[in-house]
């Protein structure tokens, strides 16, 4: 009688990107609910006549059926649970902040097969977001990005100083010394950021979209220079999506952007 073979496993995941592999195949980068990041390979899946090709693409959340192979896993079955891309992809400021959660997603996970439950759930939580228009584009990204450098290990001191714990509030920020630090522990080159950044930070961090929403711009454009600088100061190069993020003034005119573009 057969039996399933132990190398077939299954599981949920978010298409972070896709790169070609010879005529017709796709390696896929996803990251998974139990699994962590996988890179696997969709074969065929560049034939018009393939059956799974658009359920693999970026700001797809599938079911996949997966085989263990020596370097890459190899999709045998894949199945959509719900396609983030199209809404996402209708509004440029979406578009833009939603390829700089995959890419920081995709970053954050450098070792492959690792769960990181908590990560995955703020990296759907943030695409449904941004396909639903929610919450203003850059805010939903940043409020991602400073919930997932938590879930790394990297939360920013906003209230208590970042070096020595003493209570705040305090009036200084320092990237290398990861938030905002007292006058003794002041290192030289510190910002001086405006208290109601900080206060739009601590808001995005504890899910207070109420306060969020209720900040001004100058106060949005300098918490995610503070928030993209911090990322970058740990991840020790930028992101090539951040710089692109389209942080205008919301009721501008939208353009529509293209999908991801394949290596």
């Amino acid at each position: 009688m057969s039996t399933t073979p132990k190398s077939l496993y299954r599981d949920e995941g978010v298409v972070l990107r896709t790169q070609k592999l010879g005529e017709a195949d796709r390696i896929v980068t996803v990251l998974t609910r139990r699994h962590g990041k996988v890179r696997a390979v969709a074969k065929g899946v560049r034939r018009t006549k393939s059956k799974f090709g658009a359920r693999l693409e970026p700001f797809s959340h599938v079911d996949l059926q997966l085989y263990t192979g020596r370097t890459l896993d190899i999709v045998s079955q894949a199945e959509s649970i719900r396609s983030y891309g199209q809404p996402i992809v209708a509004d440029y400021p979406a578009y833009t902040a939603g390829t700089a959660v995959l890419e920081t997603a995709d970053r954050l996970t450098a070792e492959e097969k690792e769960p990181s439950l908590r990560l995955f759930l703020l990296v759907i939580g943030a695409l449904r977001a941004l396909s639903e228009r929610t919450h203003p584009a850059p805010l939903v990204l940043d409020a991602f990005l400073l919930r997932a450098m938590s879930v790394a290990g990297w939360e920013p001191a906003l209230g208590g100083c970042a070096r020595c714990g003493e209570e705040g509030p305090h009036r200084h920020f320092s990237v290398p010394a990861g938030g905002m630090v007292c006058p003794p522990c002041r290192p030289t080159g510190s910002a001086m950021p405006n208290p109601a950044t900080i206060e739009l930070l601590d808001a995005l961090l504890t899910g207070d979209w109420d306060a969020a929403e209720a900040s001004q711009n100058a106060n949005r454009r300098e918490g995610s220079g503070l928030v993209a600088a911090l990322l970058q100061w740990h991840l020790e190069r930028g992101l090539r999506s951040l710089p692109l993020v389209d942080r205008s003034d919301p009721t501008a005119p939208r353009r529509e952007a293209g999908l991801l573009s394949e290596a």
